[in-house]
């Protein structure tokens, strides 16, 4: 599940270059892709690259001829991101407001992950983010939309191909357990 939060015009710059539709069809399939997935970096390349993000390499610099560079571009607008962690907004922003003032980029999307802490006193992730926002300006004031994704946990599999935890083993098929048992 992903949602999608708009900041300063964000929405009407993604309408008036036609990606509205784009940007909600790449963070289906991004979503889609990265579902229960344990290695997500290498994933998140290849959705972006599948939907025509990453096409031109020059655009996709933060920085003119430096290695600095958004996962994808298109038309003007910068997607960058990282699943892990939702601490990654604050680099992620940056990266960002780098590009939009160097007139590299006019907007920009970036992904985070939209899990936190369950004991976080600070309310949903959505409100965390409108309140950073708000609180970074005026020194990110960048168009920018914020889709927050939850990968969920990651669906590991044994040797067979089932997933772990699924497949109940007898105490007398394993050893270990027969053992622990016996004191």
């Amino acid at each position: 599940m992903f949602e999608i939060l708009h900041f300063r015009k964000s929405e009407k710059i993604l309408s008036n270059k036609n990606l509205l539709e784009d940007v909600q069809a790449t963070m289906q399939y991004i979503d889609d892709v990265l579902t229960g997935a344990l290695y997500t970096r290498e994933l998140l390349r290849m959705a972006l690259d599948e939907m025509d993000w990453t096409g031109d390499i020059d655009s996709m610099r933060i920085i003119e001829n430096r290695r600095y560079m958004y996962k994808g571009v298109k038309r003007g607008v910068a997607i960058d991101g990282n699943v892990s962690a939702y601490e990654y907004i604050l680099e992620g922003l940056v990266r960002l407001q780098i590009g939009y003032d160097k007139r590299r980029i006019e907007a920009g999307i970036l992904i985070v992950n939209s899990k936190r802490s369950d004991k976080s006193p600070l309310g949903t992730t959505a409100d965390l983010i409108k309140a950073e926002i708000e609180t970074l300006y005026p020194t990110i004031h960048l168009p920018v939309a914020v889709c927050l994704i939850s990968t969920g946990e990651p669906i590991l599999f044994d040797e067979e191909g089932n997933p772990y935890g699924s497949v109940s083993v007898s105490k007398d098929d394993n050893p270990a357990v027969e053992k622990a048992t016996q004191g």
